[in-house]
C-alpha cells in the first residue's frame, strides 16, 4: 500500500508502507549470526546471556564462531547462517552479532524469493548492517530495528550492559514497549519535518551508491552517523551521497554518533544546510555509549523546538 507524506520543503511523495514485524514475547526464539566480522567468543556468550535474561531462548548460527581473515568465514556460509535462521519459522528475530565488514559481500548470496515467503520477523544491528537494512527495506519491505548488538561493548561488557542503551533496546524489541523520544543536542538547521526514517552507517551508504541497494531519501528523514573517519573523509561520502541523488527530496537529516571522528559538525553543517530541511545533531545512535534503538522504515518526527527525533513503532496489525 502508499500513503502520501509530506517533505521538508512542502512537497509531498508517494511511498510504500513497509510491513512492520511482531515485537517478541518472552518464550521467542532468537537467532544470532555473523554476517560480517569474526565475532569474540567470549562476548557472543556474554551477550547470549544477556538476551536468554530477557526471557528468550537464543540459538546460533552455524558458523557464528568462524573466522576467515578480518571476515566470520566464507561468505556463503555466512549468508547460509542469515537465510537459514530468516527461513526458519521457529524464529522471531534475527541478530546481528557485531559489525565489521563483510555484509555488502552477501547481497548477491540470497534467496530474497525465499526470504520473502518466509514472512516479516525483527532484523537487529547496525554500523556495517545498514546494508542489510538497506536490502531489507528494498527487497522485503520490512521495518527493521538500527540498533546495539550482543557481542559489542554496550551489551557484553564484563559489567554487563550499558543501561541506558539496555532499555532502550528492550522497550523497541518488546511488545507493549514505547522507547522514549531521542533527544539531539544540537540544531543546525531549525525547523519541523516528519518522514519515515532511513539511513545508517555512512561509510555503508556510500558505499551503496550506485548499487540496487542505494538510499533514496525522497520523502524520508535520513539517519547517518559514522565512527574512526576524519572530517575529510565524511566529506567526501556525503559528497557522494549528494551528487548520487541520494539526498534529494530528503524531508530533514538526523546524525548520530560521530566516535573518535574528530569534529565533523562544521563539514556535516556545510554540505547538509544548503537542502534546507531540518538538521538535527547529537542523536545517541550508531556507536559510542549510550547505543540507542531506532526503528528504520517507520514515521519520525523532528520537532527542533525541543529538539527529539522520535520514531513510532508499529506492528503488523497496525500497519496499513
Amino acid at each position: 500500500m502508499s500513503e502520501r507524506i509530506r517533505g521538508g520543503a512542502g512537497g509531498v511523495a508517494s511511498v510504500t508502507v513497509p510491513e512492520a514485524p511482531r515485537r517478541l514475547r518472552p518464550g521467542d526464539t532468537v537467532a544470532l549470526v555473523a554476517p560480517a566480522g569474526p565475532v569474540d567468543p567470549v562476548r557472543l556468550e556474554r551477550g547470549g546471556a544477556v538476551l536468554e535474561a530477557l526471557g528468550l531462548r537464543v540459538v546460533y548460527g552455524a558458523s557464528v564462531r568462524a573466522r576467515e581473515g578480518y571476515l566470520a568465514g566464507p561468505d556463503a556460509e555466512r549468508a547460509a547462517d542469515l537465510q537459514a535462521a530468516w527461513c526458519d519459522p521457529g524464529v522471531a528475530a534475527v541478530i546481528c552479532a557485531r559489525g565489521g565488514y563483510g555484509v555488502t559481500r552477501l547481497l548477491g548470496l540470497l534467496d530474497w524469493d525465499a526470504m520473502a515467503a518466509a514472512g516479516p520477523k525483527i532484523l537487529l544491528g547496525s554500523s556495517d548492517v545498514t546494508a542489510l537494512h538497506r536490502a531489507f527495506a528494498d527487497r522485503l519491505g520490512l521495518a527493521t530495528l538500527f540498533g546495539p548488538m550482543p557481542a559489542c561493548a554496550t551489551i557484553s561488557d564484563p559489567e554487563g550492559p550499558e543501561p541506558v542503551t539496555f532499555a532502550c533496546l528492550r522497550q523497541a524489541l518488546f511488545e507493549g514497549g514505547t522507547p522514549a523520544p531521542i533527544t539531539g543536542d544540537r540544531v543546525i538547521v531549525p525547523g519541523r519535518a516528519e518522514g519515515r526514517l532511513t539511513g545508517g552507517n555512512l561509510a555503508l551508504l556510500a558505499a551503496l551508491c550506485g548499487t540496487p541497494y542505494a538510499m533514496r531519501g525522497e520523502g524520508r528523514i535520513v539517519l547517518l552517523e559514522d565512527v574512526t573517519e576524519e572530517p575529510y573523509r565524511i566529506d567526501r561520502m556525503v559528497t557522494q551521497l549528494l551528487q548520487a541523488g541520494c539526498l534529494d527530496g530528503a524531508a530533514g537529516i538526523v546524525l548520530g554518533s560521530w566516535v573518535d571522528c574528530g569534529d565533523p559538525l562544521p563539514v556535516l553543517a556545510e554540505r547538509l544546510s544548503p537542502l534546507g530541511v531540518p538538521v538535527l545533531a547529537g542523536l545517541p545512535v550508531g556507536h559510542g555509549s549510550p547505543q540507542l534503538s531506532m526503528w528504520l522504515e517507520t514515521n519520525v518526527a523532528i520537532v527542533t523546538e525541543s529538539c527529539p527525533a522520535s520514531g513510532a513503532f508499529r506492528d503488523s496489525d497496525a500497519a496499513t
